[in-house]
């Protein structure tokens, strides 16, 4: 990989979780073009190599858990120091879907994969990471979604968790701003990833995604990981407790359909 060196984040430490795939494979591939040393996790090992084929040696390094596991982000957070010493930044970008529809139809089961990942996930890393982070003077940037400020037809459960994901970013900045780190979040919409990759088949179930969103296409992955760079380096010195829409204009609309 080659080093671009856009933004500020060269040496830095960074932890990206989710990186298998999608958005966080982007992240982490952004930040190892940008001269960071770039830290994947991830339930399977083999999409995390994947991830950072090609980087040079000693700027990457690959953890497989699972962080709706408390244990699994305690032992990540432990060989990450073993290893580099610090934690400069982290990215709290896994998460899960659950397809939504009404909400007497949750089970038991998609609501603690939806607890687990999106929100116990969050917990445990910012738990385990913000000691870290005050002690190096890092920052912590989420991958939360337009669906954390907002409703969505059938998506009460989803949009609780995405909820639970911008609350704490508001209130975890407030609480370490005077410790010297900044909490933000990125929130995409629509983003054309393996998650969506079904429904991104289908034009009529498409079209009317489309047609919420100004740009007039779906995001990709590569259109997020710039934003995430952008508020994880020092160019943002002054940014803390942002939701940082990513979306293609999508929250700019009140809902009412596109007319033309």
């Amino acid at each position: 990989m080659n080093t671009v060196n856009t933004y500020a984040v060269e040496d830095k430490v960074v932890v990206v979780t989710g990186a298998g795939s999608g958005i966080g494979r982007a992240i982490a591939r952004a930040f190892l073009l940008n001269g960071a040393i770039v830290v994947v996790t991830g339930r399977r090992r083999q999409p995390l190599e994947e991830t950072v084929e090609g980087a040079a040696d000693g700027r990457a390094l690959v953890i497989p858990g699972d962080v709706s596991r408390r244990d699994d982000v305690e032992a990540l957070v432990s060989t990450v120091l073993d290893k580099h010493g610090r934690i400069d930044v982290v990215v709290s970008n896994a998460g899960v879907h659950d397809g939504g529809g009404d909400i007497t139809e949750l089970t038991d089961e998609n609501w603690a994969l939806l607890r687990g990942v999106n929100i116990d996930g969050f917990l445990h890393l910012a738990q385990a990471t913000l000691p870290e982070l005050v002690r190096s003077g890092g920052n912590f940037v989420a991958v939360s979604s337009v669906s954390g400020i907002a409703g969505d037809w059938g998506q009460a459960a989803y949009n609780a968790s995405k909820h639970a994901m911008t609350g704490f970013v508001r209130s975890l900045a407030l609480d370490y701003g005077g410790r010297g780190v900044r909490v933000n979040a990125v929130l995409p919409a629509f983003t054309l990833t393996e998650m969506t990759a079904g429904m991104a088949k289908d034009e009529e179930a498409l079209a009317p995604f489309v047609n919420r969103i100004a740009l007039g296409r779906p995001g990709e992955p590569d259109d997020i990981a710039p934003a995430v760079l952008f508020l994880a380096s020092e160019d943002a010195r002054y940014v803390t407790g942002a939701l940082l829409a990513v979306d293609g204009g999508t929250s700019a609309s009140t809902g009412q359909p596109h007319t033309d």
